[in-house]
């Protein structure tokens, strides 16, 4: 029976995974990318579940819906028919490790860390942080506890990958024992810009050690400003909540704004927070859609959809300001996310948008998909898509090696 590396990425009624193999011997030393043998999606927990599996070429090797058991089909169930499928699928794989997205970090927690009671109640501690996210990351590690007690478990962090920035980059002017309190710019998407500044020399070799602009557009938004492959700034901080308008949530809020929320609207702190997260952004603005694609559809006879297209442009334009600021130029904008290698419109209007740093959009190109969208001889603009399952992959067998563990 196969060895394999789990990675899980888990929603409020999703569970995202791929499956990696392992090598009992360890890696080659020359093989630094895991090979990815599936990627799923269990959606629908809590109510109508449905699975499908998918193999490295992109074919569907199964599908399911199955019946809910106990009058509910949840994570842990989900999870339970992953390690089964894989059990006996073709000679079957048996779970060496699993590796978790994890949203938030913390101060203590700037690189993967093997899972154990400390560090879970140390991210529990973080959930008021990520209130969308860090409960459903943290579910499946203790469902894994659960089921499989000596498995071993890795936790990677979209935090991370932000902490070398410099301090004054990480500031917020607010009196000093509150930044001691861990009030501070952590920046997120971090799974995923540490996925294309590992990458980018593969596209051009002068972008591994270039001012780059990185803009994970998706759901969630942000941009990073990365510097020889390292964070120098992002627009995200505190939260996930700052920075681009997202589908859901609003983006940067003076936060007078909140104030007004609780004193003048009379919400409650939990309502304000729901209505920042879930109901603001593109569907906010729009009144109809978070998603971008739905919006695309009806802007041209609905204003309120073409507006909330046009402040996302708009916002997008102005933080890239902001980032070419911090990095003082640039070389390149990278697009990645589910809008960002998806929308050739929205690639172009950023685009002619930035026009005043130099690029000059290649129209057919943009349209074909890349790499490079951009021609003559400004900065360059590249479609890369993220793999942020694969850097879990590689930063879960990274920590096991340097603990001797024996299965990757």
């Amino acid at each position: 029976m196969r060895a394999a590396l789990l990675v899980l990425n888990a929603g409020s009624s999703s569970l995202k995974f791929q499956v990696f193999e392992a090598c009992e011997e360890g890696p080659a030393p020359d093989e630094d990318r895991p090979r990815r043998v599936f990627r799923g999606l269990f959606e629908g927990l809590g109510g109508s579940p449905h699975l499908v599996i998918r193999d490295r070429d992109g074919l569907i090797v199964a599908e399911d819906s199955p019946a809910a058991r106990r009058g509910r089909y949840g994570h842990e169930d989900a999870l339970l028919a992953v390690a089964e499928w894989l059990r006996g699928h073709r000679g079957g794989y048996r779970l060496a490790a699993v590796g978790h997205r994890v949203v938030h970090g913390g101060r203590a927690h700037t690189a993967p860390v093997r899972v154990d009671d400390a560090v879970l109640d140390a991210l529990d501690r973080l959930v008021p942080l990520a209130p969308l996210h860090q409960p459903h990351n943290l579910e499946p590690i203790r469902i894994v506890r659960r089921q499989f007690p000596d498995l071993p478990q890795v936790a990677c962090f979209d935090t991370a990958f932000h902490h070398a920035q410099p301090e004054i980059a990480q500031l917020f002017a607010v009196p000093r024992e509150m930044t001691e309190q861990g009030v501070r710019r952590y920046g997120f998407h971090g799974l995923s810009y540490a996925y294309i500044a590992s990458i980018l020399g593969d596209y051009a070799s002068e972008l591994a050690a270039g001012r780059v602009v990185a803009a994970h557009l998706g759901n969630g938004a942000s941009l990073c400003a990365l510097r020889a492959g390292r964070s120098v700034a992002t627009t995200m901080g505190f939260s996930a909540l700052d920075g681009l308008p997202m589908g859901t949530r609003c983006g940067s809020l003076d936060a007078g704004v909140v104030f007004y929320m609780l004193r003048e609207m009379g919400l409650t702190p939990d309502a304000a927070e729901r209505l920042l997260y879930t109901r603001s952004g593109l569907l906010g603005i729009s009144g109809v859609s978070n998603d971008m694609r739905a919006l695309r559809a009806r802007a041209g006879a609905d204003p309120d959809a073409r507006m909330a297209i046009d402040l996302f442009i708009y916002r997008i334009g102005r933080e890239i300001g902001s980032m070419v600021a911090a990095l003082g130029g640039i070389d390149a904008i990278v697009f990645t996310g589910g809008i960002g290698e998806n929308d050739a419109a929205t690639r172009a209007e950023v685009l002619r948008a930035a026009a005043w740093a130099g690029f000059s959009l290649d129209e057919a190109a943009n349209a074909g998909g890349g790499p490079l969208v951009t021609r003559g001889p400004g900065p360059s603009a590249w479609v890369i898509p993220t793999d942020e399952e694969a850097m879990i992959a590689r930063d879960t067998r990274a920590v096991l090696a340097a603990m001797r563990q024996p299965v990757l």
